[in-house]
């Protein structure tokens, strides 16, 4: 959902590399100022490859051989760090979203036809059983406890910030190897720090929330680049995945708190905060909670902006950003 756009200079001033591959069901690209890293750009792309290997061996949902699958079967298995991790960030994220952002609120996006599983329109007894089942509140805390006598059922689904944690994963490893100019994209989800060839600071493309587009860099909005670095940039949308019944659309985004996709009128939420994992799923919050509780939400917190891009409700888009949030070369 966000284009990279490199704005260099004519001259660089620094030895960039490229390094890119197949990621969590779509792509991954890093940009980085080689000459920063203790070691060669081959055993970067080596190094990266085996983070995703263990992420993807960790939390993917589409894997069924992988520790998250195992444990949705039912099976007894015990977490890794992955897992540990990604499920405390879960659990903050819930409590900071009042329910909002649930990964254990997995069952509810199966029947809806946009989890791991293929289902459409459920009936409004199915959504209510399923939604008294599943749910963060029914699960501990701790992560072991969870694993000792985790209640019957118990479905997790880390969509909403795996591709973000990866991001973070990347861009940490890639810090332990010297390098302090660079970006990653895994699947969109974004983390840039320093500054790119030219010397400046890293562009980002915001693409407009079109129904359909499925093409990165078609139709912008406009060009965001980060005031802070490092920072995370990730936006969320429900003009990609959706599907329509009697000429009514039905959104990829399931308000965990009603069981339901949700009927208003934002169109994509592009946040940006300190990591990706946080604005991954902060992102996701926007799209569940809408134009006016989301944009609360973001001016209310120093370390997050926003672009929220909604209907006008006359045919028509418009945006409403942060403060600190400035689009530019639209």
């Amino acid at each position: 959902m966000l284009l990279l756009s490199l704005l260099c200079a004519c001259t660089p001033r620094r030895e960039y590399v490229a390094l890119s591959g197949p990621a969590q069901g779509g792509s991954y690209l890093v940009k980085l100022c080689a000459r920063e890293a203790d070691c060669s750009p081959e055993e970067l792309k080596q190094g990266v490859d085996s983070i995703l290997l263990v992420i993807d061996n960790s939390v993917s949902g589409y894997n069924p051989s992988s520790l998250l699958s195992r444990f949705n079967a039912g099976e007894d298995v015990r977490p890794d760090a992955v897992f540990r991790e990604l499920y405390l960030r879960s659990r903050e994220l819930w409590e900071m979203s009042g329910g909002a952002v649930d990964v254990a609120a997995g069952p509810l996006f199966d029947i809806w036809g946009f989890g791991f599983r293929e289902g459409t329109l459920p009936s409004d007894s199915l959504v209510s059983a399923v939604s008294a089942r599943c749910g963060m509140e029914l699960l501990p805390a701790d992560v072991d406890s969870l694993f000792a006598c985790r209640p019957k059922g118990t479905v997790l689904n880390f969509n909403c910030i795996a591709q973000g944690y990866s991001s973070d994963c990347i861009a940490g490893y890639l810090r332990s190897r010297g390098v302090r100019d660079f970006l990653v994209d895994v699947g969109g989800e974004i983390v840039c720090e320093g500054v790119n060839p030219g010397g400046e600071n890293w562009a980002v493309g915001i693409d407009r929330p079109v129904d359909g587009n499925f093409t990165p860099g078609r139709d912008l909005e406009g060009v965001y680049r980060p005031l802070k670095s490092p920072c995370g940039i990730v936006t969320s949308g429900n003009y990609r995945k959706f599907y329509l019944v009697d000429g009514r659309k039905y959104s990829h985004t399931i308000d965990p708190r009603s069981g339901r996709p949700v009927s208003h009128s934002l169109l994509s939420a592009t946040v940006v905060a300190p990591d990706a994992t946080l604005a991954d799923g902060i992102a996701t919050y926007c799209m569940v909670a809408g134009l006016e509780e989301a944009s609360r939400f973001i001016e209310e917190r120093e370390e997050l902006e926003a672009c929220l891009i909604y209907d006008d409700g006359e045919g028509g888009m418009k945006e409403w950003c942060s403060s600190s949030f400035l689009l530019t070369e639209r």
